[in-house]
């Protein structure tokens, strides 16, 4: 089972000719609601890529139809908890060229309590993976009793603060971060990426694919991306993790799981949306049965 203590946003999208500059007021072109949150983002990949998750979250009155699309795609929101006020959302503007600026209200992500987190993680153990954002707390607190509990512990540090990433890294097993997020993390740190006191780090590198360093042996994995038209670019990390996890709880060795997750990505950036976006695990298949191998 995969574990997910991640954000439920609503996401307002507009899509704009370009993004605005600062004193810019624009018309947008479109205007769309939907599914997001980097969390739910990744609890509707995993689950549509085919594994188990169980999503661990809160929405206020106004999110019931976000833990409703939710469920329509296969996660598990036994310990989505409503709770007072607001539920979390996202400002997303999107330019022709696909490329995204987004502003996030947390809302109900950061009212979870850290009484209901254990609750959904007892029982869990070895075998079993959690998967952690920064658009909730408890990062330091859940990681910490997952790695108690014998989970493999990722964490996926966006959006990203090196301080929150520092406190987390003693339990994390996996970090997953973007390459301008490396090398802000290290110089925060003062150390090299091969120095990061965690096991394995996976830098994603956009369109250009992702490389994997098991910073415990010292030697890297990489993978490259496909080349597609992009559309909207928002959910494309949040894919690509979703399945990456998914994909290595099922047994698929590194470098195959990069592939799978970086197919996921790709057709993702082809679709408008979010949550909603994610492909399935039989269209990420066929997307791959059509691709060379390198």
């Amino acid at each position: 089972m995969i574990y997910n203590l991640g954000s439920i946003n609503a996401d307002h999208l507009y899509r704009l000719e370009h993004l605005p500059a600062p004193g810019e007021t624009l018309a947008a072109e479109s205007y769309t609601l939907g599914l997001g949150g980097k969390g739910a983002n990744q609890s509707v990949a995993i689950a549509r890529s085919g594994a188990k998750v169980r999503h661990i979250g809160a929405i206020g009155a106004d999110g019931r139809w976000m833990l409703e699309r939710l469920e329509a795609a296969g996660v598990d929101c036994a310990h989505v908890c409503e709770v007072e006020g607001a539920s979390g959302h996202a400002i997303i503007t999107v330019d022709a060229g696909g490329e995204n600026a987004i502003v996030i209200h947390a809302g109900a992500n950061r009212e979870i309590a850290e009484s209901h987190v254990k609750q959904a993680l007892d029982g869990a153990g070895a075998g079993d993976a959690l998967i952690l954002q920064n658009e909730t707390g408890l990062q330091v607190e859940a990681a910490r009793f997952a790695q108690e509990q014998g989970l493999f512990v990722i964490y996926s540090a966006a959006p990203f603060d090196a301080e929150a990433t520092r406190a987390v890294l003693p339990f994390v097993s996996l970090l997953i971060v973007n390459e301008i997020e490396a090398a802000q993390l290290c110089s925060a740190l003062g150390v090299t990426l091969g120095e990061l006191e965690v096991e394995n780090v996976l830098v994603t590198l956009g369109a250009k694919g992702a490389v994997w360093h098991d910073v415990a042996r010292g030697h890297e994995i990489r993978v490259k991306g496909f080349p597609v038209e992009a559309v909207d670019t928002t959910g494309a990390g949040d894919t690509y993790t979703g399945y990456l996890v998914a994909s290595l709880s099922e047994g698929l060795a590194v470098d195959e799981a990069m592939r799978v997750a970086a197919a996921a990505a790709a057709l993702k950036v082809t679709r408008s949306g979010t949550a909603d976006a994610i492909p399935t695990g039989a269209e990420v298949a066929d997307f791959l049965s059509a691709q060379p191998r390198a």
